[in-house]
């Protein structure tokens, strides 16, 4: 079964514009949590849309609100479409914001839910170049706003090691196997696998110089002919539905704990 935007728990009952100013006045905001993802408009090498990382978390997030109880009071915003996405700058179709124009979108979000009585925002990223800058506008939110902030990356999370070998684990970082996997199970009309490629960087030894630690800047040219670097030729759509599922539980037990979580719980009693 194919990806339905705007059905589903997420949309029909948790989805926070779908609501009236009267019926927003009334969440108990004392425990409300409010998920405003943050995707990307950018290349995906030859096979994927431009839209793979923003349709990636409304896939996900869609999962995951299934799988929270329904009096839960936590509530979805739009995701952000576009991100930081200067690294993939030269392949037609990437659309991206400067760092600085994300960063006052996401104060202005987070201002606005302050201001309609919020207390808690999580920031759930989906595409790698927006994590430094989502991770510094949690801590400029919190001090400006008073808000609770939480960062959630999904990609992060692990368990995907069952579907995906190690090199892809390792250097798997952009349009290979698990994004075509997801996107595949997702929307297979929008995947063409007949143009699909494998192509991985020539990866240092060196731990010192591992990509995912980001030990030197990188653009997509850097790494790849293809815009890809991945195995994108393994995916599959069974692979994508059982990530699907997975991280989708990974979403919501993270999206129960942060709605939980007391900031004032920090401080050990005098």
């Amino acid at each position: 079964m194919t990806f339905n935007r705007y059905q589903g728990k997420a949309w029909d009952q948790c989805f926070l514009p779908r609501l009236s100013k009267l019926q927003v006045a009334e969440i108990p905001k004392e425990n409300a949590l409010i998920v405003l993802p943050v995707g990307a408009v950018e290349q995906h090498g030859p096979h994927m849309p431009v839209f793979t990382d923003t349709l990636i978390s409304e896939v996900l997030l869609t999962e995951a609100f299934e799988q929270l109880p329904d009096d839960a009071n936590i509530w979805l915003l739009p995701a952000i479409p576009y991100g930081k996405s200067t690294e993939h700058l030269g392949h037609a179709g990437t659309i991206t914001l400067s760092a600085t124009t994300l960063m006052a979108v996401v104060m202005d979000i987070a201002k606005s839910l302050r201001r309609s009585g919020f207390q808690k925002l999580v920031l759930v990223n989906s595409h790698g170049g927006n994590t430094d800058l989502l991770n510094m506008m949690g801590r400029e939110i919190r001090i400006e706003t008073g808000l609770a902030v939480f960062r959630l990356d999904p990609g992060g999370l692990g368990g995907a090691d069952e579907w995906i070998t190690p090199l892809e684990k390792q250097a798997g970082i952009h349009a290979g196997d698990m994004e075509t996997s997801i996107v595949m199970a997702a929307m297979p009309h929008w995947v063409n696998m007949d143009v699909a490629p494998t192509e991985y960087p020539n990866y240092p030894e060196s731990r010192y110089l591992a990509l995912r630690n980001r030990a030197f800047a990188w653009v997509m040219d850097d790494l790849s002919h293809t815009g890809v670097s991945g195995d994108a030729t393994a995916a599959s759509m069974a692979k994508g539905r059982a990530m699907t599922k997975k991280y989708g539980n990974y979403i919501a037990e993270a999206l129960l704990a942060f709605q939980a979580f007391d900031m004032q719980s920090l401080k050990i009693s005098k």
